[in-house]
């Protein structure tokens, strides 16, 4: 298929005699915005780190623009490579570098990027995209608030104009105003820079209503896939996950 991106063939993934993962297959297409849902501990952040080549498969493989990256079989890309290639993480509690001030930490997304010029301007145009990064670019990281450091976060992976943005539970822990401006944002990346979006969340209905398809993980399984609006309208998922 010419217009998938990723491809997750029936991957699994140990912790010791733990199995995090169960072979686990998905597929994201270009220019979507793919949302995996799941309770805590299912597996979801585990998968987001198995792609980025931050912990080994046990079984299966992974291909990126139909190319194998990780595999059980030979020796995969790492993920500086991978971030190479365009793909890029934003992990779950942001991981920002506090003592760093948000230009700093963007010049950290561009770590890969040589050309100054290039850098100067990628940086301007997310100061732009999050005008209020834009009044704190001196200010140490710390004291930024979680949805400023979101955005940050966000900003920084961007840096290196992804193809494909990894995001692991952006609206935890945020108001609830403060998530609908993050996913309005989220949003925007994909329609506007045509970045394809792999989304882990949480809060399942915010997740599902900004995006195109759906997965369902439970236990290290994939239960459920379809059309995220086939899935709002699911039973068991507005249920378990939507609280009806």
């Amino acid at each position: 298929m010419d217009d998938l991106l990723l491809s997750i063939d029936k991957i699994s993934v140990k912790y010791g005699s733990i199995e995090a993962l169960h072979e686990v297959s998905m597929h994201v297409k270009k220019g979507d915005i793919v949302s995996l849902i799941g309770a805590n501990g299912a597996g979801k952040s585990t998968l987001l780190k198995a792609i980025m080549a931050q912990v080994p498969l046990s079984n299966g493989s992974i291909s990126f623009e139909g190319e194998e990256i990780c595999s059980v079989k030979k020796h995969g890309k790492t993920t500086h490579q991978l971030a190479a290639i365009g793909m890029a993480l934003v992990p779950e509690g942001r991981h920002v570098f506090a003592d760093m001030t948000v230009e700093e930490n963007l010049d950290m997304g561009a770590f890969l990027v040589k050309d100054t010029k290039e850098i100067a301007r990628k940086k301007e145009e997310m100061f732009d995209f999050f005008p209020i990064l834009s009044q704190r670019r001196k200010q140490k990281t710390r004291s930024l608030s979680g949805g400023e450091q979101q955005m940050m976060a966000i900003a920084r992976a961007l840096m290196s104009s992804p193809k494909l943005l990894l995001l692991d539970e952006p609206g935890l822990g945020l108001a609830p105003l403060i998530v609908q401006d993050i996913f309005h944002k989220i949003r925007k990346i994909n329609e506007e820079d045509k970045v394809t979006i792999f989304l882990v969340e949480q809060n399942a209905r915010m997740a599902l209503k900004n995006s195109t398809t759906g997965y369902v993980m439970e236990t290290g399984n994939i239960v459920l896939s379809d059309t995220s609006e086939s899935l709002l309208n699911n039973d068991k998922v507005r249920a378990a996950y939507l609280g009806e």
